[in-house]
């Protein structure tokens, strides 16, 4: 008699190659649908599987988890961020909690030099513009925007992403780096043109371009919000690939009807995939679809590395990514 192979639920479609390998490994439970599962649907699905492999669209709070309790014992996120995962919650289940650093870093780090690009050199205008058939022929005067290179560039949390953007602004484009993170350690990086500062404010001030790269946590939640574009220089543009409630969504807004801040670029949103109204009608302002690490690169790096954190803790070894 075979032994029973572990059973694993999958709630969103992923890359090809990693269901085929999760498939040769696995008991797949797969959600084939291609929206989210609801909070039913989540204690149903991790009520008759092993481990669950979930997504940022996935939300397991405390009462999912409470639910949901029986033969689960791991959550294997497919991805980097769990501010969707009550890890708390999990941890006294007794569930083990991965994620998947490292792979994305890249990718999300060329998407947000992407988005300044796209923001000072107004391309979204003008792409909308060509598409419409309003474009008259080139002038002078059109579509003016300011240039990147040489601009002084701050960087919200100097994590992997944080520091994977400094070193292309400073080394691709000739910025000046701030950078502010939770540690509150200053000076500058070994190597590096980029400084440390010990106060948010003092970034804020002193940035032509902020760009956000801290997780989502209580201490980041709202914290970008009216204080700090109010702190802001009013030429200057806010740039986030990181989460979207860490920028309090309704205060950008007013930022940017009352010309306290140039633009907005965003890939992440408060409520997504709601979108604040107030930034969908603007000009100065670049909405993206949290394309952060949609690359074939990125995501099937990010299930393989899923993968990985589910055959150590089947075989019993420490898993590598463990975030409880």
């Amino acid at each position: 008699m075979s032994e029973r192979r572990p059973r694993v639920g999958v709630t969103r479609r992923l890359p090809s190659a990693v269901e085929v390998l999760l498939r040769q490994r696995y008991d797949v439970v797969q959600h084939e649908s291609p929206g989210p599962l609801d909070a039913m649907a989540l204690v149903a699905m991790m009520r008759e599987v092993d481990a669950l492999l979930p997504t940022v669209t996935d939300i397991l709070d405390e009462a999912v988890i409470g639910a949901g309790l029986g033969r689960c014992r791991m959550i294997a996120n497919f991805g980097v961020g769990v501010n969707h995962i009550d890890v708390p919650a999990a941890t006294r289940a007794g569930m083990t909690v991965t994620n998947t650093p490292d792979v994305l870093t890249e990718d999300t780090a060329d998407l947000a030099m992407g988005l300044m690009l796209a923001l000072m050199r107004r391309m979204g205008e003008g792409e909308r513009a060509v598409r419409a058939g309003t474009w008259t022929g080139w002038h002078p005067t059109q579509f003016l925007g300011r240039r990147l290179s040489g601009k002084t560039l701050g960087v919200v949390g100097l994590g992997r992403i944080g520091r994977a953007v400094a070193h292309r602004a400073e080394r691709g484009f000739g910025m000046k780096v701030l950078a502010w993170s939770r540690s509150r350690r200053r000076g500058s990086e070994a190597g590096t043109r980029i400084e440390r500062v010990n106060r948010l404010e003092q970034l804020l001030e002193a940035s032509d371009v902020v760009s956000v790269h801290c997780p989502l946590v209580a201490t980041t939640f709202h914290l970008i919000g009216k204080p700090q574009f109010a702190q802001m220089q009013r030429e200057a543009v806010l740039i986030n690939t990181s989460r979207g409630p860490v920028v309090h969504e309704s205060a950008l807004v007013e930022a940017l009807e009352t010309e306290m801040i140039a633009g907005a670029g965003l890939d992440v949103y408060e409520e997504e995939p709601a979108v604040h109204p107030g930034l969908v009608g603007r000009e100065n302002v670049v909405l993206l679809p949290h394309l952060g690490s949609a690359t074939v690169e990125s995501r099937l790096a990010m299930g393989m590395r899923a993968i990985e954190n589910l055959e150590a803790h089947f075989a019993g070894r420490d898993v590598p990514d463990r975030v409880n």
